[in-house]
């Protein structure tokens, strides 16, 4: 059970990890389409739990527009659950329906992770109008035991 190295990655490693994610983020942007519909309001929904953030921008009917996460941009591991991936996934999703002509969204959040926040202020500052903030994280009134809470 010897000592165990961490491997550094050098400066040419880092610099093509960048650039796939940079070409998988212009990628998702360019796929996006939504059909040919004008839309002006929306209801975007973002999920944020401790190893992951997606966000799905749906119309006033349900009817998704376009989606991402941070798995799908090409972030793996821990950098899956980082506010800037929450950033970037929301980033991709307003490209992808800003040729819908979408303004008006009303943000729904679910869950406790770390990507919540700057989830909303990239939707924010990437020129949506957030109209509503609500929260519906799932809270049980008192049904089974819940998991144990970590001590790190």
């Amino acid at each position: 059970m010897g000592k165990k190295r961490i491997a550094k990655k050098e400066g040419e490693e880092v610099l093509k990890e960048r650039e796939a994610l940079e070409e998988k983020v212009s990628k998702m942007k360019q796929t996006g389409t939504v059909g040919g519909r004008h839309v002006v309001r929306g209801v975007a929904h973002v999920q944020a739990t401790y190893n992951n953030t997606m966000i799905s921008i749906t119309d006033d009917r349900g009817n998704v527009l376009a989606w991402s996460s941070s798995g799908a941009l090409g972030f793996r591991g821990a950098k899956k659950a980082t506010p800037f991936a929450a950033a970037r996934v929301a980033e991709t999703v307003v490209e992808k329906v800003r040729k819908a002509g979408l303004e008006d969204v009303a943000v729904l959040v679910k869950g406790i992770g770390s990507g919540r926040d700057s989830a909303i202020r990239a939707l924010a500052n990437h020129g949506l109008n957030i109209m509503m903030i609500k929260d519906i994280t799932p809270v049980p009134h008192n049904g089974p035991r819940p998991k144990k809470v970590r001590r790190v």
